[in-house]
């Protein structure tokens, strides 16, 4: 697969928060576009990628003065009220060209010279850890949430084959966990798992949440029908878990494996309210 990567020059970096992250004042998307590509997801069916004409996975917008406009939207925006960030909601901050970029890097130092009241940075990438120096210092005003929707590879190769393997972004989220920042394991979409799941996740984060095409893609399901996502539970013989009650037995597990500790669960389109 070619990939068609583009410097561009944003107008604007900081979008109001609506739909799934409406817990949120903004969002902040270092990049248009993402190279994992997951057929899953919501944003193929958005403008963004509907309006290119190549497909979704194959091509990444570099938005070269994000740090820049950051620094005069930032002083902006908190005059208006609390400025709490979603950090990404259309594209992964932290995919590999990142580690050559240092663009989401650049925007975590724009931060630091004038905090937000809550940043969330959602990714897949186990690069995120490369970060936790910077991550340190914005105290109890980040969470940092990896997305682990299955603890089977099998399941993420047929969904994200170009996603970075669940180990690895398991191994990551609890490096952090461990260098006392606070942080999330987001099951989005949950994906079909095995009965371990629950006690994986018991050891490598603070916050558990769950979400699925139901609840999250922002159409009540309609959008993930028409990316022909119940094919694929269909080809790997697992139809039972494309169905909107799914996610109750997992959750129910998750409440048993965690009843005796301190993690927080909960079942939301965003996760949780940012404090």
């Amino acid at each position: 697969m070619k990939l068609e990567l583009q410097d561009i020059v944003s107008k604007s970096i900081l979008t109001p928060a609506s739909g799934a992250i409406d817990d949120f004042s903004h969002s902040l998307n270092p990049y248009a576009g993402c190279v994992f590509g997951c057929k899953y997801c919501y944003v193929r069916q958005l403008p963004i990628s509907l309006f290119r004409e190549q497909e979704w996975g194959t091509w990444v917008d570099i938005k070269t003065n994000a740090a820049d406009l950051l620094k005069k939207e930032i002083v902006k925006a908190k005059k208006k009220g609390p400025l709490k960030i979603f950090m990404s909601s259309s594209t992964d901050p932290y995919q590999p060209l990142e580690a050559k970029t240092k663009l989401t890097r650049r925007l975590l130092q724009v931060m630091l010279e004038d905090m937000p009241d809550f940043l969330h940075v959602q990714t897949r990438s186990p690069l995120v850890k490369r970060d936790i120096d910077l991550f340190k210092q914005f105290g109890e005003k980040i969470r940092i949430s990896m997305t682990i929707e299955t603890d089977k590879e099998e399941v993420r190769k047929a969904f994200s084959p170009s996603a970075p393997p669940i180990p690895a972004r398991m191994k990551s989220l609890k490096e952090i966990t461990e260098a006392g920042i606070m942080t999330q394991a987001t099951l989005a979409p949950l994906l079909p798992c095995s009965k371990d799941f629950p006690e994986k996740l018991k050891e490598i984060a603070g916050r558990i949440t769950i979400d699925d095409f139901w609840m999250g893609d922002g159409s009540g399901g309609r959008r993930t029908e028409k990316l022909g996502i119940r094919k694929i539970y269909e080809d790997m013989g697992l139809e039972k878990w494309y169905n909107p009650t799914a996610y109750k037995v997992v959750l129910k597990m998750i409440e048993e494996e965690i009843k005796d500790t301190s993690i927080e669960l909960g079942v939301s389109k965003s996760g949780f309210k940012p404090d």
